[in-house]
């Protein structure tokens, strides 16, 4: 999803995953907010239009996705995981102030990873902490 799908409903049929309403809705959220959230504030925030949604729903529908690798998992905090709609390799940083995630571009097939050449990579990421802009205006 490295860029905005047009009809969601197809997009999941085409990835084998069958449409149902919070299912699209759970993935709208997500392809609309690119703000690396939680499974709970997809909860909190999809459960303003679906009233009867339940948490359990939301967890299994984003273990649905990961599984169908049409969404990335983000663990750049061990406690928790993040969920990301774009596809596409690129860095993730965050504020250690504001907890905010930035997205940046970054050339992840340049990173050299000696030693590794018998491995199958099936996952690269790059994750960066600090201070972000904002945060350090506001000092």
């Amino acid at each position: 999803m490295d860029g905005k799908i047009e009809n969601i409903t197809e997009y999941l049929i085409k990835n084998n995953i069958r449409p149902s309403f919070q299912r699209i809705k759970i993935l709208e959220y997500l392809a609309n907010n690119n703000n690396h959230p939680t499974a709970d504030e997809i909860f909190k925030d999809v459960v303003k239009e679906i009233p009867m949604l339940s948490k359990t729903t939301v967890y299994s529908t984003l273990t649905l996705f990961l599984e169908a690798k049409i969404l990335r998992g983000l663990y750049i905090e061990e406690n928790e995981i993040r969920y990301d709609a774009i596809l596409f390799n690129h860095g993730h940083f965050k504020c250690k102030k504001c907890g905010k995630i930035y997205d940046f571009a970054v050339e992840i097939d340049e990173f050299k990873s000696e030693g590794l050449e018998k491995f199958q990579i099936q996952e690269k990421g790059v994750y960066f902490k600090g201070i972000c802009p904002k945060c350090i205006e506001n000092k």
